[in-house]
This record gives structure tokens, sequence and C-alpha cells, in this order.
């Protein structure tokens, strides 16, 4: 199974066609979007994601304020919206979907407040909450967290040691960060500063224990202008080598197809 988590910044645009181009090519069973939104473009995602067999869809957008963000869950397998106590009070930016594929998944999309809303530590405390009592079938966490490890997370400084701490808890958890997982001291990063010359890990997936041995394949990708551009990787490690903004002129930044790298997650059928 193929889960794909994506920022695709301010509901799409005028990137909409291409970024469904780009899902397709990646070929995904489970994609969760955050800043989708009820606008024309975001619908027009939705709807040709259903159209390629991704049928299943749950999202958290409020039509009454079509233009917010929001978060989009798309599956090949039956889903269905399952609400928690303990779930984050920030109804757009938490989507918490049981998906009947081969094998049981609870699937969490998320996408963290910044500090300045003043709603960040409420949010995280409540995943935390969620994680540590969590009983239920083999779970991920994914999305846009706005959060990192400090230093090694970012190029300059930025994160706080709330947020340090808080990564850090969800592991003494069991709940592993996939990329950290494989890659416990690599440096790689999914958004960039818009002058392209700080990188920063603000998306993570996190996995609970019973889904760790079932871990095949992670990597960052950005999207591309067509659904192969922009994704060179080396040979050795599937990893993008040329991020947004690295190396690039204003233009170029300009054909990728969002402000963040996708997250691309292989994971075994056991059935």
């Amino acid at each position: 199974m193929r889960l794909v988590a994506w920022n695709i910044r301010a509901g799409g645009g005028v990137r909409a066609q291409r970024i469904v181009d780009q899902l397709i090519h990646w070929n995904p069973d489970v994609v969760a979007l955050s800043e989708f939104r009820g606008t024309e473009a975001s619908v027009s995602i939705a709807s040709e994601l259903h159209k390629a067999g991704l049928c299943y869809q749950r999202s958290t957008v409020d039509p009454r304020a079509p233009a917010v963000n929001a978060l989009l869950v798309a599956s090949r397998y039956p889903a269905r919206v399952v609400s928690l106590q303990r779930a984050p009070v920030d109804p757009r930016r938490w989507l918490h979907v049981s998906v009947a594929g081969p094998n049981p998944l609870a699937v969490m999309a998320v996408h963290i407040p910044n500090r300045v809303t003043g709603r960040k530590y409420a949010f995280m405390d409540s995943i935390i909450d969620i994680a540590s009592h969590w009983r239920g079938p083999p779970a991920i966490i994914m999305g846009d967290t706005n959060s990192g490890r400090i230093d090694l997370d970012e190029e300059s400084p930025a994160f706080n040691k709330i947020e340090d701490h808080w990564l850090l808890q969800m592991n003494q958890l069991h709940w592993r960060d996939v990329f950290r997982m494989l890659y416990p001291q690599k440096r790689e990063y999914t958004w960039y500063s818009p002058n392209g010359r700080n990188g920063f890990r603000l998306d993570q997936m996190y996995i609970s224990p019973a889904l760790v041995p079932q871990v095949r394949a992670f990597r960052h990708q950005w999207g591309g202008h067509t659904p192969d551009n922009f994704m060179q990787r080396s040979s050795a490690e599937n990893t993008v080598r040329s991020p947004a903004g690295v190396g690039r002129s204003a233009e170029q930044r300009r054909e990728i197809l969002s402000d963040h790298a996708a997250m691309i997650l292989d994971i075994e059928e056991t059935q």
C-alpha cells in the first residue's frame, strides 16, 4: 500500500491539474492533502482523483468558508470518519479516517497551526494524548506539523524547545517518525523559505508500533511541472537531489507545484 501526504499550497490554484497529474503518477492508495479548500481548484483535484480510483473521500472543508485551508483524505478503499474525544479542537486541521484496505488502517491527517494562531501547543498536546492512549489498529499520523528537531531539521534557527520536545515525546511513545527511523541523522528538508536559502523539515509521518515492521520505503518528493520533472533521486537512497530553492532561479522555483515536498510511504500488506 502506498500513502502520500502533501501540502498543496493554497488549495492548488492554477496548479490544480498538474497536481492531479503528479498524484496520479505517484499511484497512491491513500492521499492526504493539506491546504485543500472548497474552491473550484481544490474541488477539481478531488473530482479527478475520484475518476482515478481514489473514490472514497472525506474532507474537513466548511462550505460556509470555502477559501479556508482544510484537509482531504482520498482512498481506493472504503473510508469512514472517526471521532475521538481526545481529538484536537480544530476541525479543519484534523481528519481521522478508518481505511478498510487489505489490512485495517487508521489514517490521521493533520495540519498543525503555526505559533501565531495561539492554537499550536494545545493541538500538539491532543496528538500526544491520542498517541499515548492508542489501542486501535495500525495507525499513521501524517501531514504538515510546522515542527521539527532543533538544528537537525533546520538550516537556520526556527524551532523551539516545545516543538523539539513534542517530536521526542512521540518517539518515546514508540510512534516513529518514518524518515528519522530510516535516516537518523540525515538532513533533508520539505519546505524552503521564500528566498530559497533556508530549508526546514516541517512535514512528518508518524506510525504506531504495529506499523513499523510493515515499512518498505519512504521518500520526500518535490512535484514538478510535469510528472517526471524535478524527481532526481540518488540510486542509493532514492532521495531528492534538487529540492526547491536550492540552486534554482526564481522562475524555476515557480515551476515546483507546491512550496512543500510530498511524503511517500510504501507499507507491506500482510494478508
